[in-house]
Formats: C-alpha cells, structure tokens, sequence
C-alpha cells in the first residue's frame, strides 16, 4: 500500500541523454535524479532493466533473461572513472543520433569497448567485488552466463535447436561446455558485475536524495531464454520441451483475432509443489534492483489465457484459473514488507480486484482513458479514484498526451475534455492540463512520463503494442533535458501537497 502522497517520472534508461547511443547508467542519468530531488520527486520508473535483443525489436519485455541485467546500459563514461578504462580507449566513437537509440551501433561500440575493459581486467589479477558478486549472485549467474556463451557458440540458435545433449542440460555435457566457453563465460560474468555496480551506485545516489526506484516485472518470459532452458519443469512443456499452451488475450473490441503474446506459459501446480520457488527467486531479485516494481499483466494472477500452441490468432484460447491469493501469502511469509504495483489495466475482473483489496496493492489508472462516453463512471476519471493508487497521464504503451489530442481523441473527446477541465485548452498546453488532473487528484502517486512534461508529440512514442518496429527508440536530447520545466513542476508539486 502507498502511504506517502507523492509524484515522479516515468523515464526509461534508454530514453537518457547518452553520448554513446543509448542513456546509460552515466553522468546523464545522476544529473536526472538531480532534477528530480529539486522538483520534489518522490519517485523514478523505469521500465525493466534486463537484456535485449534484436530478434524481440529490443523491447525490454521480451528478454533472454528475467534476471540478468542489459549490459548495453553499462557507461562508457563511468568505466573511465571506475579505472576500467582509459579515456583515449573511448576513441573514435561513432556520430550516434541524440534523439533516438541506435541499438545495433551501441552494441558494436560497447563491444570494443568492453572486450578492452575485460582484457585488462583478465591481466590484473582478481578483483574482490568481482568475487564476492560471482558468490552471492551465482544462483542465477552461472546459468546466465553459460546460456550467453552458448548463444554465441551456436551461432544465434534458440535453445531448442541446441544438440540434444545440450538443450537437456545432461550433466557432462554442460560441464564440456563449461570448459570450453570458460573465457566467454567469464566475460559475461565481469559484463553483469559491471551493469551491477553502476546500477548499485545509482541506486544510492537516488537513496541519498529520497527518490524511489519503480521498477518493472514482466509476468511472462520469452521462450528462448535461459529461465525456460534451465526450468523446464515450471512451464507448460511438451517431452521435447516445447509450449503445448501459449500466452495471449482473447478478442475484444481491439482486436478481432485477440493478441497471441507466444511466452510459454506458467505450470501453476508445478510451482505449488515446489513453493513457488523461482517466483520467489524472481521477486527477491526485484528486491536487489528497485524499490518497488510494477508486475505487468497483473491479472494472470488471478487467471490466464492460454492458446493452443501452434494456433496462428488467439481466438481459440481458453482461461484458466491462475495461484490467486495463495501465491500472495506465500510471498508475504517470505517477504513480509515486498513492495508491489498491480498493472490491472483492461478487464479489471472481481478476481483481481479481491486481490488487490486483500493484500493492498495500488493499481494504475490512465488519464488517457477517462474521456470517453461513460466518463462520469469511468474508472480512470480523477472523481471515481481512491487514495492507494497510481494515476498516470499516459504510460509507454500510450501516445503522448499531446499525440493524444491531436491524433486519437474524437471531437466529443476532446469536448468533454474541456467541460471536466472547465476550459478549453490549446493542443500544446494539453500536457500540462492532465498533469494538473494527476497532480491533484487524491491518487497518493502520480507518474508522468517525461515525454508528457517536455508536450512533445506522437513522433516521441516510446512504445506502439502489436508493433515490432520503431519502438523502444525514444531519446531525450541534450537540449530537451536543459529546457525541461522542472520548476514549474516543483511548483505544482508542493501546490498539490505532493512535495
């Protein structure tokens, strides 16, 4: 439960000023936490934090590994003060883009740089924090890492296309390959304690000037990833360790064939009998990372729709009751003070609303969302709120709220935008009108996303959903940063008893 008013960014790591093609975990990101302790911020959301791949468009959804962090946002900057690195080894750098992410530019850049960084590393004999992060991580380390060098070994090729001695994980055979790989692996290790300690130390900086990390849980997991390799048991596998179900939602007004998502799905009795062990992996090291982190798909706690694999659209799909609240006391008697955002948007069924009531977790409301036809009883309308929640202008699956009202909103939208407001508002003034909505709603937190503080347009859409290109690209410029409004916030803040 949120007891604190309060309010905050939504801005990815990626979406940071970087000199290096992608925000980082560098100067540009402790310059941000700065801005946001003086305009009396409470809290910073990111979106999840584990690694990327072309193949999944980048999206941070979608990842080889829940949980491994992205090494692509490792500072190039921060290697150089940490000693990893000389100055001149961050020369020639490309001419990278400052307003959008070079993904592939970035990765080919860090690449030398890194392999430069493990070189010297290799040569100067052992390094305490190396160590004692290999120690205490290794419970999902070691896995991580060999996948990665297997990866790599075999060209690129899902897990399931490994040779069978392999993609069984028989004993021998991995401990062959361990043998083999044992540079590669290593590398990876030293890449995670890289990520690790930056993140780690950017953590405390937001600590020291009272600003809490929300971080972000995906519910699934990619099929081609080390959780599906190294845990078979815990999904729904056929005796090849392939999906017979996959995960997706059914049609709706949106969509006339629903949304075939493709993640393998959870083996809810399975996980039972084994104590819900790797979910309580999974939110321990959540814990690490954030301070409190949003659990995406919230709903199929409550219950999940599952499609026969191998079905192309997901209109054949079928709910299943998923753990409910027996999973949740499970939690709560192993982490007695965890700290969860329920993502409860779409069908808010009485299932998940029970939840949400028994075990007090915000749920989220989207301004966005409040103006259509049934504005008087919509959920997302500020007049129906309660205090335990989260009110957003927008999140990354939305448009901008200024993309909003100039591409999505209807004429009645918009109409019944201006009576709620008691004016009616210019296209580049929209922005700082739901802000004003959030900021004094009796919501304890509000988000907004940065693009939405900067009224930038639709072209700054960080995410469209059932899309696989241009997403995930979206970077404030140098220049944006300088002229963000962050006094007027501050303002706004404390008028609205959130500072």
């Amino acid at each position: 439960m949120i007891q604190t008013r309060g309010s905050g960014i939504l801005l990815h790591i990626t979406s940071l000023p970087s000199a290096y093609g992608i925000g980082d975990f560098g100067p540009s990101a402790y310059r941000f936490v700065e801005a946001l302790e003086r305009a009396r911020q409470h809290y910073w959301q990111i979106l999840p934090l584990n690694p990327t791949r072309i193949e999944y468009a980048h999206s941070p959804y979608s990842s080889p590994s829940a949980f491994a962090a992205n090494t692509l946002l490792i500072s190039p900057e921060m290697l150089v003060r940490e000693g990893f690195l000389r100055k001149s080894d961050l020369e020639p750098a490309p001419d990278f883009p400052e307003e959008r992410v070079a993904y592939e530019a970035a990765a080919w850049y860090r690449e030398r740089v890194f392999s430069l960084a493990y070189e010297r590393f290799r040569y100067s004999g052992p390094e305490r924090g190396y160590e004692t992060f290999c120690d205490t991580s290794g419970w999902w380390l070691d896995d991580h890492a060999l996948f990665v060098a297997l990866k790599d070994h075999f060209r690129g090729q899902a897990w399931s296309r490994w040779p069978e001695e392999v993609r069984a994980r028989q004993p021998e055979a991995l401990d062959e390959m361990r043998r083999l790989l044992a540079d590669k692996v290593r590398k990876e290790k030293f890449l995670q304690y890289l990520a690790a300690r930056q993140w780690s130390a950017l953590r405390r900086y937001c600590t020291d000037r009272g600003i809490l990390v929300i971080g972000d849980i995906p519910i699934y997991v990619a099929y081609d990833s080390v959780d599906v390799w190294a845990n078979p048991g815990i999904f729904k596998l056929d005796e090849d360790r392939r999906p017979t179900v996959v995960a997706g939602v059914p049609p709706d007004m949106f969509s006339k064939t629903g949304q075939l998502w493709g993640n393998p799905v959870y083996d809810w009795p399975t996980l039972r009998e084994r104590g819900y062990d790797w979910w309580m992996s999974r939110i321990a090291r959540s814990g690490e990372l954030y301070d409190l982190f949003r659990i995406d798909h919230f709903r199929a706690f409550a219950d999940y729709y599952e499609v026969p694999a191998g079905d192309t659209t997901a209109e054949h799909g079928t709910w299943i009751d998923g753990p409910g609240a027996e999973f949740f006391e499970a939690l709560a008697r192993r982490f007695p003070c965890f700290a969860i955002v329920a993502e409860d948007l779409g069908a808010n069924t009485p299932a998940v609303q029970e939840l949400l009531d028994r075990f007090g977790f915000p749920g989220m409301k989207i301004l966005l969302f409040a103006f259509g036809e049934e504005i008087a009883r919509s959920a997302h309308i500020p007049h129906n709120y309660v205090p335990n929640l989260i009110c957003y202008t927008g999140t990354h699956d939305n448009n901008t709220a200024r993309g909003w009202f100039e591409e999505e909103a209807s004429e009645e939208d918009r109409q019944r935008f201006f009576a709620y407001a008691g004016r009616e508002v210019a296209a580049d003034e929209i922005h700082r009108e739901l802000i004003l909505l959030a900021m004094r709603s009796v919501a304890r937190a509000c988000i907004v996303p940065m693009q939405d503080l900067l009224g930038l347009g639709a072209a700054s859409r960080m995410n469209y959903p059932s899309t696989t290109t241009g997403n995930w690209e979206w970077r404030m410029t140098p220049e944006e940063f300088a002229g963000a409004p962050f006094e007027w916030l501050r303002g706004m803040t404390e008028l609205s008893g959130r500072g």
